[in-house]
């Protein structure tokens, strides 16, 4: 896990509401964190991004793992793979322009944004493949050389919402975006008899019953946890848009996360992408104590999982 926070990350550099203070000051239960995004490998050599966050070269520099080892100029990183268009997934490709052999994979619909976008042309086309993944359909990243990776991926769609700086209206159908503008990543070894699997779904505006269906049996889900409640950021004055506007179900609530996965058979629940706002960063919160009675974990940065 490179980053477990939501856009801004924590403590977010102009908030300064009580757990901001706490992290600011080096509270031990109010760990840091970076923007989501999370490192997956077949071999433990080499790897591959899932999402760029502005926060990437920290992150880099925080993992051993992704630090150059090989060449004068070289990188374990292998390929990047994109769940949206959002800033928080994207930015940190522009810390990825040193003419580093890479190959970026996403939607047909995240890729047509990224090139009507000029300043992505950073990303030299001599060293940078872009792959288009057409989405419900497994695939095999491969590493530079050619070689696979040895992991089967597949982003599925999931309810979720456009890029803010794609937004043309306000209509629900128009806010919803479309297929491919948010995905979830299903994650499992090529040659796992066992079926594991890890499914990393960093936002989700709602549960269906397809989504379900899809997250019933995994190993390891990663999933949305970004508000504790859906009015959590116009309580607290810190803005004036619902969780469900952003694009993100709560945790809390008959309609949230908590309650959606009470029916889901998953034997490791873990939330990713959390926000500054919500309560569950903080080691000691009422807030956290009821997600452990639950059964669910809290992402930080640096935790690693293996199915």
């Amino acid at each position: 896990m490179l980053g477990a926070a939501a856009g801004g990350g924590f403590p977010q550099w102009n908030s300064n509401a009580e757990a901001c203070r706490r992290a600011r000051a080096g509270d031990p239960g109010a760990p840091h964190r970076t923007q989501a995004s999370l490192a997956v490998s077949g071999d433990g050599e080499r790897w591959f991004l899932i999402n760029a966050s502005p926060d990437l070269r920290e992150q880099i520099q925080a993992q051993a793992i992704l630090h150059p080892k090989r060449n004068l100029r070289s990188s374990p990183i292998e390929g990047v793979i994109l769940t949206g268009a959002d800033v928080d997934a994207i930015a940190g490709l522009l810390h990825m322009r040193e003419r580093q052999a890479f190959t970026l994979y996403g939607s047909d619909r995240v890729l047509g944004v990224l090139k009507t976008n000029p300043i992505f042309n950073v990303l030299s086309g001599e060293c940078v493949r872009r792959e288009m993944v057409p989405l419900g359909q497994p695939f095999e990243p491969r590493h530079v050389d050619g070689s696979g990776c040895g992991l089967s991926i597949e982003l599925f769609d999931v309810p979720g919402k456009v890029a803010l700086y794609l937004e043309t209206g306000s209509s629900p159908q128009e806010l919803a975006g479309k297929a491919g503008d948010t995905v979830g990543v299903e994650i499992r070894p090529m040659d796992d008899k066992a079926a594991k699997r890890l499914i990393y779904v960093p936002g989700c505006a709602a549960m269906t019953d397809g989504l379900k269906r899809r997250l019933a049996g995994a190993s390891i889900v990663l999933f949305d946890g970004t508000l504790w409640r859906d009015d959590e950021m116009v309580r607290a004055g810190l803005g004036p848009k619902t969780g469900q506007r952003m694009g993100h179900m709560s945790v809390s609530g008959p309609d949230g996360t908590v309650a959606a996965f009470r029916d889901i058979p998953v034997a490791r629940k873990i939330l990713v992408h959390i926000n500054n706002s919500n309560p569950i960063l903080l080691d000691d919160s009422v807030e956290r104590r009821a997600l452990d009675e639950e059964g669910w974990e809290v992402a930080y940065d640096g935790m690693e999982v293996t199915p």
